[in-house]
């Protein structure tokens, strides 16, 4: 994280201003000569070409602003994503990028995706200004563009907030490819990217000697993915590879307990000042590693115990490969990574600071209620199935509230991980418990308790892996990925 820095260097910083409307999401182009299929989707070989461009950019400010800096544009190897659908319909994420012909306005390609700074902007650390770095990246265009980001207003309705032009044949953009040096070994190779949803593996705090391991802990956690659905049903669908980046010592930087490291992707827990989230603000490094091979997805393992791991929608998943409940960080935090679901919980402390809800939320797996003739998973509810749903709340509150509170005692004492892991066991068998007691326990409805928020929010089922760590995602969060993977997956 590089905080309170101007980026002195030979890029603008270009402000927020908003300059034009971008072209809304879906449009068909009308120009009688450009190819257009379904849903908008231009003919790719018209447009592009099979290589990956990826924009590299500064994303600076604080709570209240944000401005973008270019930093470079390259070459990111062949494209992996469809080359049919283009155009991201499901509009997920709290901000937006749109990638529109320079000389004729079509809109070519576009995808919705959070970042690092969208989440540390609702931190108290955001009162101090703030530099991020991120990349999109979409499928290298054969003429002049626009590229467009837009992020949610308070009615999270989509408006422009920065904007750039990027010529192809410019002597800013580098159309070289990486000489890669990391192995690369596959797990599943289900067929050409274009026609699969690719994830890529990368490890942090492996050493050379650990590679077996890395690739071992790659191979388990893959299993524990395509073992849960909709990964299961689909997982001919999907190519998996990892990518080598040996570390000089093992493990990561863990702040809190005051353990410190020097690793390849600079991976570290105590983002953001929770102990169990873990992130790294070495993008381009991650970027660049991860280029080695096609990818849609990305997850990075951890050579930890320590119970930890994140995921943000379109960047990265992380996870803590050794430890007792890896298999459910890794399923749960793909959620996030892929589907962009909202978190289901709202006892355990987390490090955002949580808004007044104004507005419906966008995430597809929780609801304010505003309109509950009109849920967002109404086909999905049963006649009779009152909205919203009766459960025994308070009971599982009083008990979830003195689990948080154990928690929190145990990580203040830094008592071995054992013991953590063994008081998630004695939780997850009180909620099966509980759980079971429950009328609606196995139909969809509104239960009241989501998205961190104890009241006012509602999620769709009692029980999913995005509210416990029972490893099985609601109807509605499985609906919600199979859409994703639809965009991959022809």
């Amino acid at each position: 994280m590089i905080r309170a820095i101007f980026i002195a260097m030979a890029v603008m910083l270009l402000s927020c201003k908003e300059t034009r409307q971008p072209a809304a999401s879906g449009e068909l182009a009308t120009n009688p000569d450009i190819t257009v299929v379904d849903n908008g989707n231009v003919g790719f070989d018209t447009w592009f070409t099979g290589k990956t461009m990826r924009v590299d950019y500064f994303h600076s400010g604080t709570a209240a602003e944000e401005q973008f800096a270019v930093d470079r544009i390259v070459s990111d190897g062949p494209w992996p994503g469809s080359w049919t659908i283009l155009i991201d319909l499901l509009q997920r994420g709290p901000y937006f990028f749109e990638v529109i012909d320079k000389a004729s306005g079509i809109l070519l390609y576009s995808r919705g995706f959070a970042s690092i700074f969208g989440e540390w902007q609702t931190t108290p650390e955001a009162s101090m200004w703030g530099t991020f770095h991120e990349s999109v990246r979409f499928p290298w265009p054969l003429k002049a563009v626009n590229l467009i980001i837009s992020k949610r207003d308070a009615q999270n309705a989509f408006r422009q907030i920065w904007h750039t032009d990027i010529d192809p044949s410019s002597r800013q953009v580098n159309p070289a490819d990486m000489v890669h040096t990391g192995k690369v070994n596959v797990i599943a190779d289900n067929g050409p990217a274009k026609e699969k949803l690719d994830i890529v593996i990368l490890g942090d705090g492996y050493t050379q000697e650990e590679m077996q391991k890395f690739n071992s802990d790659a191979r388990r956690l893959s299993a524990v993915l395509l073992g849960v659905e909709p990964f299961k049903s689909q997982n001919r669908d999907i190519n998996i590879r990892t990518v080598e980046t040996p570390s000089p010592e093992s493990g990561v930087t863990k702040p809190h307990p005051g353990v410190f490291r020097r690793t390849p992707l600079s991976v570290q827990y105590g983002a953001f000042d929770s102990e169990r989230y873990a992130l790294s603000f070495d993008n381009r490094t991650i970027r660049n590693a991860a280029s080695a091979v096609p990818y849609d997805f990305m997850v990075i393992l951890m050579n930890e115990r320590t119970y930890g791991g994140g995921g943000i929608y379109n960047l990265y998943t992380t996870v803590s490969s050794d430890n007792n409940y890896s298999g459910y960080i890794m399923v749960h935090e793909m959620g996030h990574h892929m589907a962009a679901l909202a978190d289901e919980y709202y006892s355990s402390a987390v490090a955002y600071e949580i808004p007044e809800i104004t507005a419906e939320p966008w995430e597809p797996n929780i609801t304010a209620l505003f309109d509950k003739d009109n849920l967002k998973w109404k086909d999905r509810l049963e006649p009779g199935t009152p909205i919203p749903t009766p459960w025994n709340k308070e009971a599982f509150d009083v008990y979830s509230y003195r689990v948080q509170k154990e928690r929190d005692s145990l990580r203040a004492a830094n008592v071995p991980e054992e013991m953590m892991e063994a008081l998630f066991h004695r939780q997850h068998m009180a909620e099966d418990s509980f759980f079971m007691q429950e009328k609606y326990r196995d139909k969809a409805g509104a239960f009241e308790g989501a998205g961190y928020v104890a009241k006012g929010l509602y999620r769709s089922q009692i029980d999913c892996i995005m509210f416990t760590r029972h490893m099985v995602f609601c109807d509605v969060c499985q609906r919600s990925i199979s859409e994703v993977m639809d965009m991959y997956c022809q």
